[in-house]
């Protein structure tokens, strides 16, 4: 029987699952819905049972559309976003607020209720910081656990696990309680060159609970993504997916991080995996590039060992709105009520929608006539990278009193190239410190367009490269699936014969001087909004 391979992935808004050959070839994939709860004080709330009901909706639907037998699957690899789970000892969810909904028991990533708490672990300039860029960030999970321990005592007593979800999903399938090095690294401090938690970071900050138990609920087993968990698929778990018992499943990736396993060692003529870096462009952005020793940049998360590719050490930036920071800013337009119901009617999104329009108007090369003196920093829920600063908040100048659609889709436009522009400073961050980026190569549903691409391309003056695969995230997880299951003798054989490289979007020559200008302004009002909010103006 031919093998397949499994990739699932568990996004801000769906689950997702896709069923690979062993090439790497997408046979068909399938996405259920999850709920999301968004409340006052940046609470973002979803849900373990309801997210595990996806995953097996849309794996047996997978499976079913790819016309394979169920039975091929010879390998599973899950990732997720990197949010928290709250579990009592039964395994059941506990509530994380005061909603009276035990179902919510997720923090999501997005959710900021701990930006104090984390505001006082920087206080302490304890030397764990220096591994996440030097400045903690909400969206990680020791402040948001100091949060349920400081507001929900009751739930942080009861508690059996807190999880990361990617660890949360591949317990689920085989009752293993590893954690991946990617997830507990990257956003629970977890000192992986090191393979220990630190003690003292934890009593420092407040949270000795977890140190007076040796670490018991939050990991004592820690491998890296792609070794195979406990005895694969549990009979329970195989039922409930449509799949063979005793599968192997792969420890799991952040889902970021299972993009750029799916692109950094793609086959290809531009870079390689120490010259490039993933852009994974979705809801946020996520960008990672790769060194063999330890880096250390202000403001950029890491550098973690082994968190993506083992071996060698990750730097991890990116923004933490993107997708959703374009969807914000168009809707504020008042034509976007009207474009987003064309959009509807053709089965798209709006900022899809919006991107087609501009490419029957020529593309990237309509961008700067339709743009005029519009310039977006779209940083709604803060600055992820370079600066770390959670409070940051978007700014928009030069706006008329203009509602045409031409104006709506030059609203668009500056809002993509203010993110090209965020990804720009990360870049010359990582070439401050001789990280030797020479090509992007982007991922996410957000990225697909070949009209963000190109204007990716140019934001940052860099080549950006695109997979052949419509799904590298999936396929990321579906190397690790493949890995799991030993056909392959570790991720970067696995990576080579699995993905390659797709079309390349290179700088245009003639858009350098406009977008260098852009990018002045861009900085200039970052600058001015950081004077402003701090009382310095």
């Amino acid at each position: 029987m031919t093998n397949h391979y499994l990739g699932i992935d568990v996004g801000t808004g769906s689950a997702r699952a896709g069923v690979f050959d062993q090439s790497g070839t997408l046979l068909a994939s399938a996405k259920h819905d999850i709920a999301v709860w968004h409340e006052a004080g940046d609470i973002v709330e979803q849900s373990s049972d309801d997210i595990w009901r996806a995953v097996c909706a849309s794996v047996r639907e997978a499976v079913a559309r790819s016309g394979i037998a169920a039975g091929s699957i010879a390998g599973i690899g899950f990732d997720a976003t990197c949010s928290l789970v709250v579990l009592d000892q039964d395994g059941r969810p506990l509530p994380v607020s005061n909603s009276g909904n035990d179902e919510r028991n997720i923090v999501v990533w997005m959710d900021h209720r701990a930006a104090e708490q984390a505001r006082r672990i920087n206080r302490t300039g304890h030397e764990v910081l220096n591994y996440v860029g030097g400045s903690i960030s909400p969206e990680m999970e020791t402040p948001k656990l100091l949060w349920l321990a400081e507001h929900m005592p009751e739930t942080f007593a009861k508690a059996w696990q807190f999880f990361d979800l990617t660890d949360f999903l591949t317990w689920r399938a085989t009752g293993s309680l590893a954690r991946s090095v990617c997830t507990v690294t990257c956003k629970w401090t977890y000192l992986a060159h090191e393979n220990r938690w630190d003690e003292s970071y934890f009593r420092e900050i407040g949270l000795s609970a977890l140190a007076d138990e040796s670490f018991q609920r939050i990991g004592t087993e820690v491998v890296p993504g792609g070794v195979p968990l406990g005895s694969g698929l549990t009979a329970t778990a195989a039922a409930e997916l449509g799949l063979t018992q005793s599968t192997p499943v792969a420890a799991g990736l952040i889902d970021a991080h299972a993009g750029g396993i799916g692109t950094v060692g793609a086959r290809g003529d531009v870079g390689s995996v120490q010259s490039r870096m993933a852009y994974v462009f979705g809801t946020s952005a996520c960008t990672m590039s790769s060194t063999p020793e330890a880096t250390f940049v202000e403001g950029v998360w890491g550098p973690y060992f082994s968190a993506m590719v083992p071996g060698l050490w990750l730097n991890e930036g990116g923004q933490s709105a993107a997708g959703a920071a374009i969807d914000h800013l168009v809707r504020m337009h008042p034509a976007a009520e009207q474009a987003a119901s064309t959009a509807h009617e053709h089965g798209v999104s709006l900022s899809h929608w919006l991107s087609m329009k501009v490419e029957e108007r020529g593309g990237a090369a309509a961008t700067e006539g339709l743009v005029g003196g519009i310039h977006v920093v779209p940083e709604f829920l803060g600055n992820r990278a370079p600066f770390a600063d959670p409070d940051a908040r978007g700014l928009i100048a030069g706006l008329g009193m203009e509602t045409d659609f031409d104006s709506l889709l030059g609203l668009y436009l500056a809002g993509v190239c203010g993110l090209g522009y965020g990804a720009r400073q990360i870049v010359r961050s990582l070439h401050e410190k001789n990280v030797p980026i020479d090509t992007i190569v982007v991922s996410g549903g957000a990225g697909q367009s070949p009209l963000v691409r190109q204007l990716l391309a140019d934001a940052t003056g860099m080549v950006v490269a695109a997979s052949t695969s419509q799904e590298p995230v999936l396929l990321g997880s579906a190397i690790l699936g493949a890995v799991a299951a030993g056909h392959h003798k570790d991720t970067v054989t696995a990576m080579a014969a699995m993905s390659e490289l797709g079309e390349l979007y290179r700088p245009t020559v003639e858009s350098g001087g406009w977008h260098a200008r852009r990018f002045a302004a861009f900085e200039l009002l970052q600058r001015t909004g950081r004077s402003i909010r701090d009382g310095q103006l």
